[in-house]
């Protein structure tokens, strides 16, 4: 009955918010800086206690947050603080179901929305040094107006809450633990993986950011830029998302050694997965990196409405082992766990490397194709958010008819059938050789798992994109597809196709671009698919 209540509140206060807010009030001037503290209104029961206040955060701007404390806490008793950033365009109550819960288990919770959106002050600065300096600023004033212990300092959240958190435990050496999920750590490899534009990523997140906040000019310039492929920018704009990713402080968070919990979708089309496992292996503290199916934020979803959630519950463990300090086993269990998409069981790894170490099959690329561009052949990577939500629910990723794909516009290679099952697990590596008839292109890589009716099931994608190739000259390129682990059934085989248009991506092949993919004697074009032992 709890458990419905909370989920019933929460979409209600979700749908109020999203509903009683106009644009222009969205737009309302912050309060003044010396409103340190205003209680707007006090929800309790018997179990803990939320408020809402505005918080003081960096440069003057104020924070629209919430603050949950342990009922009847004791006076002059100090309790483990957990502060949770919002995500991308959601207000302040979105973490308010598991916020309720970890009070409940003794910490004193504070949520906040993120600076530029809603009614919290400021512009969108997409977790630039203002954004970090805000976690510092809440913490705090945690640590001023509640029951908050100075030593015991968690800080984590979903996507945009989780990029902030990771890039704050680099600034402040109080924290001691994060829970980062479906974040990024590279927020280049992210949106730009293969030098190309992540179209409909980059485009949902602006339309977000303008209908729920304020984009400052910077970031206006900077998505123009992007989406307008401005060559001329391509350096700035790099500059720009290094110093808004986590991977490029990594010397500062090990110096800091916050214990790090991370957690992503394998089918994530806004942060891959790619580049939180590369992440994952620079850290040398506590650390845990969980993939799960799914699309972005999808797998941490039902938890935010109250419901049983595997992440959740991981996070909640993460928090009581390293704040707490309860040992509950979470650090001694394998710190590498996966959840396959084909069979939704857990498989523990000592590390990233060992994922797929079990062997490699090699695919030979042997036979030259020619692709002509500009032409969507009818394989692609889906609809973001869409397409993985339902492979994570129903076991239906993105399809395609590869028997039917035109070879005028697809490249297609496939493996014999197999006689027993492929557990693909990790990085899928394409090597090949690309002769353009233009000095520019685009190319996107697809691996289907192909059933006996020729019906090609998506197991992983990557884009491609070169500039100021000379044309008709060859140049050999290595490929990294999305990590992925994906079980092939006995009696299918694995296909690679590549064409050049796809809808998630901007493509960049002039009118009348051709392209050949060859396999030359001296260096022979493949694809590496990692494996789990049978």
């Amino acid at each position: 009955m709890e458990r419905t209540t909370t989920a019933a509140a929460v979409a209600a206060l979700l749908a109020a918010a999203a509903l009683g807010l106009a644009p222009h009030q969205a737009q309302a001037a912050p309060a003044p800086a010396t409103a340190v503290t205003s209680n707007v209104s006090d929800v309790s029961d018997a179990s803990s206690e939320l408020r809402f206040h505005d918080i003081p955060g960096s440069g003057g701007i104020t924070l629209k947050g919430n603050v949950f404390t342990p009922a009847g806490a004791v006076q002059g008793r100090k309790y483990p603080l957990i502060v949770l950033p919002t995500s991308w365009g959601l207000p302040q109550i979105e973490y308010i179901a598991q916020a309720k819960k970890l009070a409940d288990s003794g910490y004193v919770v504070v949520s906040y929305t993120s600076r530029g959106f809603w009614l919290s002050g400021g512009e969108i600065e997409v977790a630039g040094p203002p954004d970090v300096a805000d976690v510092s600023a809440v913490i705090d004033w945690a640590l001023a107006h509640t029951p908050a212990d100075a030593d015991r300092i968690g800080l984590g959240g979903v996507s945009y809450g989780a990029g902030i958190s990771l890039l704050a435990s680099a600034h402040d050496p109080r924290i001691k633990a994060v829970v980062a999920m479906s974040g990024w750590a590279d927020l280049v490899a992210s949106i730009y993986s293969g030098r190309t534009q992540h179209l409909q990523a980059a485009g949902l997140l602006g339309v977000a950011g303008n209908l729920t906040g304020r984009p400052g000019p910077e970031l206006q310039s900077i998505l123009s830029d992007f989406l307008g492929s401005r060559l001329d920018r391509e350096q700035q704009m790099i500059d720009w998302g290094k110093k808004r990713s986590a991977a490029f402080e990594v010397d500062r968070i090990n110096a800091n050694a916050p214990a790090i919990m991370m957690g992503n979708a394998w089918g994530d089309t806004i942060f891959p997965p790619n580049q939180y496992a590369d992440f994952f292996e620079k850290l040398t503290g506590p650390k845990r990196l969980e993939f799960r199916p799914g699309d972005h934020a999808t797998a941490e979803l039902t938890g935010l409405l109250g419901l049983p959630n595997d992440t959740w519950t991981s996070a909640h463990r993460w928090f009581d082992r390293y704040l707490k300090g309860e040992r509950n086993g979470v650090d001694t269990e394998a710190p590498v766990q996966l959840k396959s998409r084909s069979t939704g069981g857990y498989e523990g790894y000592p590390d990233w490397k060992s994922v797929g170490a079990a062997g490699t099959e090699r695919i030979a690329l042997s036979d030259s194709e020619h692709v002509f561009a500009n032409a969507d052949s009818g394989a692609n990577g889906g609809i973001v958010l869409l397409s993985n939500l339902l492979d994570q629910f129903v076991k239906t990723p993105p399809v395609a008819s590869i028997p039917l794909l035109p070879r005028s516009f697809a490249a297609v290679w496939q493996s014999p059938r197999y006689d027993r099952e492929r557990r693909v697990r990790g990085d899928v590596r394409l090597h090949t050789t690309v002769t353009p008839t233009k000095g520019d292109g685009t190319f996107v890589a697809y691996l289907y798992d192909v059933g006996p009716l020729g019906i090609g099931k998506l197991v992983s994608n990557a884009p491609y994109t070169f500039h100021g190739k000379t044309p008709g000259q060859a140049f050999g390129v290595d490929l990294e597809l999305f990590s992925t682990a994906y079980d092939v059934p006995a009696g299918h085989r694995l296909a690679l196709v590549v064409d050049t248009v796809d809808p998630l991506y901007i493509e960049h092949n002039p009118s009348g671009a051709q392209l050949t993919f060859s396999s030359p004697r001296t260096d022979p074009s493949y694809v590496s698919v990692p494996l789990r032992e049978q």
